[in-house]
């Protein structure tokens, strides 16, 4: 029996003993992506959680353990990481997730980014040189990260090339059709106005149409004084400004301050997959924020 048992162990195929594919994702969004269209094939971790900025995270010996053992490494790019992914990289030493390697996948790399600064100057605070990197509340571009992530599965792991497809079809399936709900549901929120903590919502606002006052920060990553937020609570007043919003990762201080002095409803938007309760999934992640969008201008 020992005998026949080995005998049918060394006849399969080398792709049905290979373990699950190790998969680490920067951010929970693009885990929550490579589960959709890896499914069981994958062993996914992120290396950040739903109430962390992704901007600003420690490359602690754990994360690096985990990017030592990577097969693939999923990330926004566009220098959200630059703070701590570069070192990560290469202290992990592992070829694998190398910027030329096939286990290397940047998400903006696939899209359009908005906000692509005409020069560089750091005085202008924390931006991003290939342009605004906070592609996540955008389904349309999402759609376009997971089609070229079922095409690097499908390079990574031949052998279930047509698992990958498969699930990918299928996400995009139930994907345009959520759109579709989401563009219905949201249509009357076109043109409201709005002021965010961080420039983090700029695709979710080209798509729902929906206008920028002014943001808390003065400039991207810099703290507002004191002297800059009683202008904006000037601006936001004249403007008939109808929402205030930060991203559940950040502070509500200065939000909330601000609300204090307009009797501007202000709300926490979860930004990405673990920023709230609800939003577990990159469908609830989208439920969840056009919910709390309508809810806060119910009666205003």
């Amino acid at each position: 029996m020992k005998k026949l048992l080995i005998i049918i162990f060394c006849s399969l195929p080398l792709s049905s003993l290979m373990a699950s594919i190790n998969v680490l994702t920067c951010e929970p969004e693009w885990m929550a992506l490579a589960q959709e269209i890896g499914g069981d094939k994958l062993s996914i971790k992120s290396a950040t959680t739903g109430l962390q900025d992704p901007h600003r995270i420690e490359a602690r010996p754990s994360l690096l353990a985990k990017a030592r053992n990577a097969d693939l490494l999923i990330c926004t790019g566009a220098d959200l990481e630059i703070g701590w992914l570069p070192l990560l990289i290469r202290k992990s030493a592992n070829r694998n997730i190398q910027r030329s390697a096939d286990g290397h996948f940047m998400a903006t790399d696939y899209v359009l980014l908005l906000e692509k600064p005409d020069s560089l100057d750091r005085s202008e605070g924390d931006i991003h040189a290939p342009g605004n990197p906070h592609i996540q509340m955008d389904p349309h571009r999402l759609l376009d990260v997971a089609e070229a992530l079922s095409e690097r599965l499908q390079l990574i792991d031949s052998d279930n090339a047509l698992g990958y497809q498969k699930n990918y079809d299928d996400f995009k399936l139930r994907w345009l059709a959520a759109i579709k709900k989401w563009e219905e549901k949201a249509a009357h929120l076109k043109g409201l106005k709005i002021i965010t903590y961080h420039r983090s919502w700029i695709y979710l606002q080209e798509w729902l149409g929906l206008s920028l006052t002014g943001t808390i920060e003065p400039k991207p990553g810099v703290p507002p004084s004191t002297g800059y937020l009683s202008k904006l609570v000037h601006k936001a007043k004249s403007e008939e400004v109808s929402i205030i919003i930060h991203a559940a990762y950040t502070s509500d201080k200065s939000s909330r301050w601000l609300t204090k002095r307009t009797d501007i409803p202000m709300i926490s938007l979860p930004y990405t997959i673990g920023g709230s309760k609800r939003a577990t999934s990159l469908f609830t992640l989208f439920d969840e924020t056009i919910d709390l969008l309508i809810g806060a201008t119910d009666g205003h």
